[in-house]
């Protein structure tokens, strides 16, 4: 089979997502919408702060673009149930197309949305006051180490999608991510937290991710040794959970 023809499925399926969205605009905005009222909540309502120096706007601001990159994969996972209960993709998998178009193409378009809720958060914190210090290529290697971060979390989500097999389901595991997200760097210092409870932190994925961008941001709480981290975590998730999801693609109906 030729490269061609796998990008053109790909692509197909792709085209196919994002249509949904002119059908479900509202899902789309409420999408963009919660992480930026996470970020004013923390920021203005609870506040926090805790074993970080210097502003905490610019300590929370790369935590919460972290946390974004976490959250938010109900949606695709709540999708790909839906095709599965409809049939949509035994109707798929008899067509001629390349084993695991649907999912890359239904991870293209959630990459797409999560691109534009990521500079609409990087929007948001410059209104509040935060600032990236590091530099133009620094930057872009940021929001790079962001954007990985959410790929590995979506094939993660796509394959437990599919082992559930029921949307109902979804919302359980979906649960999972939560602990992820706040057992993490992202509002405090490990600093700050009783040893045992640092440890598990610093030890966090996400928190590797979110110690490097505010590095290269040039914000407080980076150290430049975690960006290699930030890579390597991201890239064994995907190397552990793309083949799963697309073999469990695969296996359906057999």
């Amino acid at each position: 089979m030729s490269a061609a023809y796998v990008v053109s499925d790909c692509w197909t399926m792709t085209r196919r997502e994002l249509a949904h969205w002119a059908r479900q605009p509202v899902q789309v905005l409420v999408g963009l919408v919660f992480p930026v009222m996470m970020l004013l909540m923390f920021g203005y309502l609870v506040g926090g702060g805790r074993g970080v120096d210097g502003d905490y706007v610019d300590f929370l601001v790369p935590g919460m673009l972290t946390l974004t990159m976490v959250f938010g994969l109900e949606g695709t996972m709540t999708a790909v149930t839906q095709d599965l209960n409809k049939g949509v993709i035994d109707r798929f998998r008899a067509m001629p197309m390349t084993d695991g178009a649907v999912l890359v193409g239904r991870a293209a378009a959630d990459m797409l949305q999560s691109t534009v809720g990521l500079l609409v958060m990087v929007g948001v914190g410059y209104t509040i006051g935060w600032r990236a210090n590091g530099g133009l290529g620094s930057t872009l290697g940021a929001l790079g180490l962001l954007l990985l971060l959410r790929f590995a979390m979506l094939w993660i989500g796509i394959f437990l999608a599919l082992v559930a097999g029921r949307a109902e389901l979804v919302q359980a595991v979906q649960i999972l991510v939560w602990p992820i997200g706040f057992l993490s760097n992202a509002f405090a210092s490990p600093d700050s937290m009783p040893g045992w409870l640092g440890t598990f932190v610093e030890w966090n994925p996400m928190s590797a991710t979110a110690t490097a961008v505010r590095d290269l941001f040039g914000n407080p709480g980076g150290e430049p040794g975690r960006i290699g981290a930030a890579v390597v975590w991201p890239l064994v998730l995907l190397a552990v959970f793309f083949p799963l999801a697309v073999r469990k693609f695969g296996r359906l109906g057999k």
